[in-house]
């Protein structure tokens, strides 16, 4: 062998080790974290985790969403077994004590999120006082304006609320789509209006006054819920974001328990629609509402959540004997486009 042939063997063997020196990107993720998986692991970790979104916890998620949408669709026809107790004190006890029982369950959350919280007090307690005041506006626009009519009000004017908030704050620009489902939530809420307003024993300015509350109603849902997002989105834990948004509204809203709630303790009756309104679409509902957001994504826990103004709707003429004539209907059903659009559309540029 020239001592050519020897220089370019040596050069070979050089590449040759170097290369098989290099390590991999799992070996340098396993540098980083001291962990070295296999193959295997790496295999059975993907399986896991699609096994995760689909068949058993997929279905788990989707039911578990689905009981939330009945549970909430209730609350209005629940409201009205206690007729003594008027609507701020349903309201206040319904989400002041279903408040306070999401923030003890997130007291270990809380505690650790506590110094990050601080720094965002002014965002928590926006979120707080949105919450003070949704349940009394919406139970309000319920008892003026009927279940029906308060509760699609309120419940289709918190997705346009939202898309104003985050073109407001955040400068997501509305497309079309939004433009389209605001036009048809004000006509399907006139129409609404006067297939209420014509009938005989209704009054016009409780109807009106009904749905400027539901408008209310839907505005603070869609920022306490905004608020609990942008907590999230900056780090803090669903557990805590929600235990200090809800905590604080629930202790706003115990003061207006204490000067209106005696009627929910006057008959076995009425206490039993309050703790029911407390524990089970408030406090139930919403751990069941954060589970399935665990095993589905969020634009299909949306569309599952459509049910819920249907439900409220349905059970008010069954259940309560509410009566809606045509004009009533259409509003209804424009309404239920105007969900329809945006849960499945996007309506901001962020999105």
């Amino acid at each position: 062998m020239t001592t050519d042939d020897r220089a370019k063997e040596a050069v070979v063997r050089a590449k040759g080790t170097t290369h098989a020196s290099r390590p991999s990107l799992t070996d340098r993720a396993a540098s980083l974290t001291g962990i070295t998986p296999s193959s295997a692991d790496v295999t059975t970790n993907i399986s896991a985790r699609q096994g995760s979104a689909t068949g058993g916890g997929r279905l788990a998620g989707i039911a578990a969403i689905t009981m939330t949408s009945i549970l909430w669709g209730t609350t209005g026809t629940a409201a009205t077994f206690a007729p003594a107790a008027g609507p701020l004190a349903i309201g206040a006890a319904a989400l002041g004590i279903g408040g306070l029982l999401q923030a003890v369950i997130a007291l270990p959350s809380l505690r650790k999120a506590w110094p990050d919280l601080r720094k965002r007090i002014g965002l928590v307690v926006l979120g707080a006082v949105a919450v003070a005041i949704y349940p009394l506006a919406f139970y309000s626009s319920m008892h003026l304006a009927g279940v029906a009519i308060g509760s699609v009000v309120s419940l289709a004017s918190a997705p346009l609320a939202s898309g104003v908030l985050e073109r407001v704050v955040e400068g997501h620009r509305l497309n079309r789509w939004w433009m389209i489902s605001a036009g048809l939530g004000i006509v399907g809420s006139i129409l609404l209006c006067v297939s209420k307003i014509n009938e005989p024993a209704s009054s016009p300015t409780a109807t009106v006054s009904g749905v400027v509350l539901g408008l209310v109603a839907g505005t603070t849902y869609a920022t306490y819920s905004w608020v609990a997002h942008r907590l999230m989105a900056e780090g803090i834990s669903r557990a805590a974001s929600m235990g200090a948004v809800f905590g604080g509204g629930g202790t706003l809203l115990m003061p207006v328990l204490i000067v209106t709630g005696a009627p929910l303790i006057a008959t076995s009756q009425a206490f039993l629609v309050a703790s029911y309104m407390a524990l089970v679409p408030m406090f139930i509902g919403y751990l069941l509402f954060g589970y399935g957001l665990t095993k589905v994504p969020a634009s299909t826990a949306t569309t599952i959540t459509l049910t819920e103004p249907a439900i409220a709707a349905i059970l008010a003429v069954v259940i309560v004997g509410e009566r809606l004539n045509t004009v009533g209907w259409a509003g209804l059903a424009i309404i239920a486009a105007v969900l329809l659009i945006l849960a499945l559309v996007p309506v901001t540029a962020g999105e």
